[in-house]
């Protein structure tokens, strides 16, 4: 790594990058990422590392404010990781991650494709149905719980109820667990550091533990915080232990009235999600036989195409999901309990195939499964750009891509959900 200068210099930012950046170019003619930056801006920064092709700066100021930029709403945007984006109009956050996906696509799995449409989302802030926190406690006694610094990410931003993202009963279960679990958090388990994640359930507010030891008081945690109605701990061999409260929770999703745990998956934006399902229905079309929703969680996709007629086969690791898609399913939906890249072949042959993969995307055999036997159509929904790209380069031998759409899960932050739709070549 060469030695970063810190004598600032002026930049003109062209773009924004995957991660949230703005880019530009040194005056040497190295890209520049700069965070904090919008395209427009004249903005003066300072090396803080560099590469042999690309370096890294931080901001100092802004000489001259570009056409998109805003004042973030949010009082400690200056120092959180939590938002990325919220220094642009809304319409530009949009626009650039409907431009960070085409060019994923473009640069990593060189396939040529239009601008993708960016569904808004239709709320901006107090969106998330889920938050987590980390809470840390410091040698001199004192508890910070918030989000990593987007500077210094190891060092924990202590946040309250001024966070923008979380829906009204998070932020009111947050600040009321803030005011109740005691002098140095005594009253949450023991240990350095925990990750703290609210969930929002039909019947109130979910609390999961992660780290630490013992329990502290959690009866007293939940009397105490209005809103809170559960209360579990996940230990190390993963398993998740209800210490107070509620052990069975639910919410209605998409239409379906599902169990809601402590660790199985929902789209953190409701409103928006309940787009990204509709495009996905539209994608999958009328019903023509069987089909696979793999990575499925708790069955959303799965559920709707059972309904509309198709024979499903769910395919989920995750056993707290797999018990949540099961619960009152439709007859025609069956699910099987195990990794993808294992069960996918036994699963094939289908007309259809949704892939909802993590954000590491899908495991390497999956789409040599999917070439050997490949499906009249696949959809695939991701939340990383890179990782859609690098599948898809991966299914070209055996899928044409027939559309991709953006839509708009995390305001203010440029993470983005993408959906391709795929058919399979004639002379795949």
């Amino acid at each position: 790594m060469v030695t970063a200068s810190p004598v600032p210099v002026d930049v003109s930012i062209r773009g924004i990058a995957a991660g949230g950046a703005g880019v530009g170019r040194l005056p040497s003619g190295k890209t520049v990422f700069a965070h904090r930056t919008a395209p427009g801006d004249v903005a003066r920064v300072s090396v803080s590392r560099e590469k042999p092709t690309w370096s890294q700066a931080r901001l100092v100021e802004i000489v001259e404010p570009g056409p998109d930029r805003v004042t973030p709403p949010c009082p400690r945007y200056d120092l959180c990781g939590g938002c990325t984006l919220a220094h642009l109009t809304y319409e530009a956050q949009l626009s650039w991650k409907s431009r960070i996906v085409r060019d994923a696509l473009q640069r990593i799995a060189g396939l040529d494709v239009p601008l993708p449409n960016a569904e808004a989302s239709p709320a901006r802030l107090q969106y998330r149905n889920r938050v987590t926190f980390t809470l840390r406690r410091l040698r001199s006694g004192r508890v910070v719980a918030g989000f990593h610094e987007l500077l210094a990410p190891k060092r924990v931003l202590d946040v309250g109820p001024e966070c923008l993202l979380p829906t009204a009963p998070l932020t009111q279960v947050w600040s009321g667990l803030r005011a109740a679990w005691g002098g140095g958090a005594r009253r949450l388990p023991a240990g350095g550091e925990l990750r703290l994640t609210l969930r929002e359930a039909t019947q109130g507010v979910i609390l999961g533990v992660r780290g630490g030891r013992g329990s502290g008081d959690p009866e007293g945690l939940l009397r105490d915080t209005e809103g809170l109605v559960a209360i579990w701990h996940e230990a190390s061999s993963g398993q998740s232990i209800l210490l107070a409260g509620l052990r069975e929770t639910t919410d209605v999703w998409c239409g379906e009235t599902i169990p809601v745990g402590p660790k199985a998956f929902r789209q953190v934006n409701r409103l928006a999600a309940e787009g990204l399902h509709r495009r996905v229905l539209e994608m999958a079309g009328a019903a023509a036989g069987r089909a696979i929703d793999a990575y499925c969680g708790t069955g959303v996709f799965g559920r709707a195409l059972a309904v509309r007629g198709w024979r499903v086969t769910g395919i989920e690791r995750d056993p707290e999901a797999c018990a949540a898609a099961r619960l009152d399913a439709p007859e025609a939906l069956k699910v099987r309990e195990g990794p993808v890249e294992v069960l996918l072949h036994e699963a094939l042959p289908a007309s259809l195939v949704i892939l909802n993969p993590p954000r590491a995307g899908l495991h390497e055999r999956v789409p040599e499964v999917l070439g050997q036997t490949p499906p009249d159509r696949l959809i695939y929904v991701s939340c990383d750009p890179a990782t859609l790209a690098r599948d898809l380069a991966r299914l070209a031998p055996s899928f044409s891509v027939s559309s991709v759409d953006v839509f708009d899960l995390f305001p203010q932050t440029a993470h983005v959900e993408a959906a391709a739709s795929l058919t399979r070549r004639k002379d795949g």
